[in-house]
């Protein structure tokens, strides 16, 4: 016992040599080297502290076998350390100690992506220190697998060992799988929804189409009686005759004037609805659109006993001369025909680069709530009597679909029981349009149709007898032909003044081949006109490659008459 005191004190006396007097205390107070009184006091703090650690030690034991979690810590060189019970489980073995694999069996056993994969985990690990939610699939005990979540960290005391904790994810794949499923399902009922969409609006595209064919036809076929029966009536009306027949020639005639602009509506809505018809644009000067119309509607609102006025101008517009006063044509006729006393106005102002020419009226105004509607194809406004419904309500759908093609807005605004303002605005230009040649003066000659010789070229006899009928009335000398060889037939040899032709003949001919056909044989330039139902466009540039004006059907006498005294004079 001596000797191990005096060892002890001898210890005691070195420590306190190299280290000062607190910190030499503290040691030998560690080492239990102190007096025996200091060594009384710290015992009972070591026991506290050793079961302290036990505890933690413990509570962490219990959480590693318990945990819901797979847990494991492996080395980079000899492969699984330690296992908890829940990976064990996970993989499908009842004993974490099955799990132990080695390096190799990591590879072979336990990693479905096999050594590839297990090669790039470690190269990560070793760059990174930690590789965090990574997915992967491990190979269970019979050959299935399972989908996981692992988090790996290098453990920073201990050269190339790694901790892991692995997360089973098969029920959130379970549920992704299940809403991607659900997702092609719905993308794919969406693309089938969407065919049968797109099928649908080409059969109705289709069948729209159709319609507007099948009606630009009806109406063509139905303008060729109504051409013959217009022409007879308008003979009848030339005629003097006892005053029960003349009252019956002129309800005849205001007849087939409605059932005319009637027919005249529906093809132009059939043409602006196949998008035949394109805008020729040019500059004219305000007054080129304004006054002629005022010159037009000036007896249409004295027969109303209305005021009309119209303001011009000398502001140049960039547009469809011919669409543009079809629209201003529309609004002067409603307001004549919904005015029932007061004035009319037509005028404009300016409004930055757009010009907005406006149609007033004191009519009986529109209800707020049908100021759309009006715009709808037959819809139209209220008329006091049954004798004043004029059409079936198609001007302003016309109006509607020339503006869009003109891309000119229009708008309405209306106080019921004060009057309507009707407006377009159209776009205007700092250029100046090109000053028109004056026409040379024609000396007046009186009628000059009496005695001059005709040809009427037409496929329907109907309309050869009628026009042959009125213009023998004239005084002309009327020779009839459906084609080129009964013309030459007919004309014995003797060219005609003027041919009157129909544009669609039989068998594909049309009127402007046998015009041609005409002025080649009797190597004349004889004046021609062309009278047809036909209104589209290419049929427009045909008549005018041989230099023929237009008349459409069903055609107006009066305008005939003055065609045919400018070319004959």
């Amino acid at each position: 016992m001596a000797r191990r005191s005096e060892s002890a004190v001898e210890a005691s006396s070195v420590a306190q040599s190299h280290a000062s007097p607190r910190s030499g205390a503290a040691l030998a107070g560690l080492l239990g080297l102190s007096n025996h009184t200091v060594r009384k006091s710290h015992y009972p703090e070591l026991a506290v502290r050793l079961e302290e650690l036990e505890a933690e030690r413990n509570r962490y034991t219990w959480l590693f076998e318990h945990a819901v979690h797979g847990i494991f810590q492996a080395s980079l060189e000899d492969g699984m350390r330690a296992a908890n019970p829940a990976l064990a489980r996970m993989l499908g073995y009842a004993d974490p100690l099955a799990v132990m694999f080695s390096r190799t069996e990591l590879a072979s056993r336990l990693f479905v992506g096999g050594g590839q994969e297990l090669l790039g985990i470690v190269e990560v690990l070793q760059r990174e220190q930690a590789l965090l939610g990574y997915e992967t699939r491990l190979r269970r005990r019979d050959g299935s697998s399972v989908d996981v979540l692992m988090n790996l960290l290098m453990r920073p005391d201990e050269q190339g060992v790694v901790e892991g904790f692995v997360a089973d994810i098969t029920e959130r794949k379970l549920a992704q799988d299940r809403l991607q499923q659900l997702n092609d399902q719905l993308e794919q009922r969406v693309a089938e929804r969407t065919n049968e969409l797109i099928e649908a609006r080409d059969a109705a595209q289709a069948a729209n189409l159709s319609k507007d064919k099948y009606l630009a036809a009806a109406s063509h076929d139905l303008l060729q009686p109504l051409n013959a029966a217009r022409l007879l009536i308008s003979t009848l009306r030339e005629r003097t005759l006892a005053a029960a027949e003349q009252v019956l020639v002129e309800r005849a005639h205001q007849a087939l004037e409605g059932a005319e602009d009637l027919l005249t509506d529906l093809l132009d809505i059939s043409r602006l609805d196949q998008a035949s018809i394109q805008p020729d644009l040019d500059l004219y000067r305000l007054d080129e659109v304004l006054l002629p119309l005022a010159s037009e509607f000036e007896s249409v609102a004295a027969a109303a006993s209305l005021h009309l006025r119209v303001r011009g101008g000398q502001v140049v517009l960039h547009t469809d001369l011919r669409l543009l006063t079809r629209i201003l044509r529309n609004f002067l006729s409603n307001a004549c025909r919904y005015t029932d006393h007061g004035r009319v106005l037509l005028g404009w102002r300016l409004r930055g680069r757009a010009l907005r020419i406006e149609v007033w009226d004191t009519g009986r105004g529109i209800a707020q709530d049908r100021l759309q509607a009006i715009f709808l194809e037959f819809n139209q406004l209220d008329v006091g009597r049954a004798a004043d419904r004029k059409g079936v309500g198609l001007g302003l759908a016309i109006v509607e679909r020339i503006a869009r093609i003109l891309q000119c807005p229009v708008a309405v605004r209306s106080w019921p029981g004060r009057g309507s303002v009707f407006s377009i605005d159209i776009p205007v230009s700092t250029e100046h349009p090109a000053q028109p040649v004056p026409a040379a003066p024609q000396p007046t000659l009186g009628n000059p149709l009496p005695g001059r010789r005709l040809l009427v070229l037409d496929n329907e006899l109907s309309i050869r007898l009628s026009m042959a009928a009125l213009l023998a009335q004239w005084g002309c000398e009327v020779v009839t032909a459906s084609d080129l060889q009964e013309s030459l037939q007919a004309l014995q040899g003797r060219a005609p003044e003027l041919v009157l032709a129909d544009f669609h003949l039989d068998h594909g001919v049309t009127g402007c081949d046998v015009i041609r056909a005409l002025r080649i044989h009797f190597d004349a330039a004889i004046p021609a006109v062309m009278i047809t139902a036909d209104r589209s466009e290419q049929s427009r540039r045909a008549m005018q490659q041989v230099s023929a004006p237009l008349l459409n059907k069903p055609v107006k006498p009066g305008k005939l008459r003055a065609v045919l005294s400018q070319l004959l004079g």
